[in-house]
């Protein structure tokens, strides 16, 4: 499962990289989790960031384990599924990014957290879709889901899955473009090789976000001990 990333940019540097107006809201994201509001960038709405939370609004996110919260969309389900295809063609969205983290098991018990960046560390985007629902109050919010390929030869050590990463030009054609055909042949993994580097254990309680998380850290278990495996 795919549960974390960071879109570390300033508002003018996100809104020049990406070309879209940015709001006085947004803020850099050191540790974006799910149930967090993220900025996003929706097929309707292509000029603008707009804020959706991940998988689910915190009061929701709360009442369920975090498998069952719709965080993830599986490429080849939206292939299989024709509700899937549906949103595809009419609920798109881009999530900008400009890195991301994953686990490593090195042990039974013990997991190493790394950043993965593009090798010029600029920003990118996820393929996402997007969904709008009605609370029990009548009110509406927005969430989103990222959309998660089979991993690469690189990404396999660390997880079997992988967000699906567009490069800025393939992020435009993603929003522009609504042949199925077109939008089924970009769920595929990255082909490019990242880089990436190990960080603090503390990036594991989503409550945090400080520039001090994306800094390198020497590889260390949960306790803080020092691992020889990296």
């Amino acid at each position: 499962m795919f549960s974390r990333y960071t879109l570390t940019l300033s508002a003018d540097e996100t809104a020049q990289q990406l070309g879209v107006g940015v709001p006085d809201a947004y803020s850099p994201s050191y540790n974006a989790a799910p149930s967090h509001l993220l900025p996003v960038v929706t097929n309707d709405s292509p000029k603008g960031l707009s804020f959706f939370y991940w998988g689910a609004p915190p009061a929701w996110a709360n009442k369920k384990p975090l498998g069952e919260k719709i965080i993830n969309t599986r490429a080849e389900a939206i292939a299989e599924k024709s509700v899937l295809k549906k949103k595809l063609r009419e609920q798109r969205c881009i999530i900008p990014a400009d890195g991301f983290y994953e686990w490593k098991r090195v042990a039974k018990r013990t997991t190493i957290p790394y950043r993965f960046t593009l090798k010029d560390k600029s920003l990118f985007a996820f393929a996402g879709l997007w969904e709008e629902y009605e609370d029990e109050q009548g009110e509406m919010h927005h969430t989103f889901s990222v959309i998660t390929a089979a991993a690469n030869q690189q990404h396999v050590a660390f997880n079997e899955r992988m967000p699906v990463i567009l490069t800025p030009d393939r992020a435009k054609q993603w929003l522009q473009n609504s042949a199925e055909d077109f939008l089924l042949s970009e769920l595929r993994p990255f082909s490019d090789e990242l880089d990436f580097y190990s960080v603090s254990q503390q990036i594991n309680s989503s409550e945090k976000n400080s520039r001090l998380l994306i800094l390198p850290a020497p590889p260390a278990d949960q306790y803080g001990n020092l691992t020889l495996f990296d």
